[in-house]
C-alpha cells in the first residue's frame, strides 16, 4: 500500500543535528495520519507521499521547515514563589502569549528564585536531519478521519 491521503504511515524516525549528534534514537516509531492533518512537519508528508513499506530518506530541514525560528518573545522568568513544590526542568506549564494567546511554555532553567520559562519548541532554531524509514501503511479507520488523528497502539487514546 503507497502512502497517501487518509493512510495511517508507521515510520522509524531518527533526528540529528547538523553536526550529525543524534537528538532522537527512532526506537519508538512514528504513526500519523497522513494528509494535511498537522499530525507531522509538511516536508515529511512530502518526501512520504506515494511511498511503501522500505523506502529510506534523509530530509535535511532548515528552522523554517522542521521546528521554526526561534523566538525570543516566548521567553519568560518567572519567581520561583509562583510555582508548585517539585517545579523541574523539563517540565511543561499552560500560560499565554503577550497576545492573551494560550500556549505552553517548557522550563528551561532553575536558578536561584526565578524559573526559567521557553515557549519555543525544543528544537526550534535548529537545522536537523530526519532520517526516515516506512515501515508499514494501513487504511486509516472512519473514525481516525473524523477525528484527525490515529487511534491505538502508539497513536492518542480517547
Amino acid at each position: 500500500m503507497k502512502i497517501e491521503k487518509d493512510t495511517v504511515p508507521t515510520v522509524q524516525l531518527r533526528i540529528a543535528d547538523d553536526q550529525g549528534r543524534l537528538i532522537q534514537d527512532g526506537r519508538a516509531p512514528m504513526v500519523y495520519l497522513h494528509g494535511g492533518y498537522d499530525n507531522t512537519l509538511p516536508k515529511i508528508e512530502e518526501a512520504l507521499e506515494g511511498r511503501e513499506p522500505g523506502y529510506q530518506t534523509v530530509l535535511a530541514l532548515q528552522p523554517a521547515d522542521a521546528f521554526g525560528e526561534r523566538d525570543e518573545s516566548l521567553t519568560r522568568t518567572i519567581p520561583r514563589s509562583e510555582f508548585p513544590p517539585g517545579v523541574k526542568v523539563g517540565g511543561q506549564l499552560d500560560g499565554y502569549t503577550d497576545d492573551g494567546h494560550p500556549h505552553t511554555y517548557f522550563v528551561s532553567k532553575i536558578k536561584g528564585d526565578k524559573v526559567l520559562l521557553d515557549g519555543n519548541h525544543p528544537l526550534a532554531g535548529q537545522a536537523l536531519r530526519f532520517h526516515l524509514k516506512v515501515v508499514s501503511v494501513r487504511p486509516a479507520t472512519a473514525e481516525e478521519i473524523e477525528h484527525r488523528h490515529v487511534h491505538g497502539e502508539h497513536g492518542h487514546h480517547h
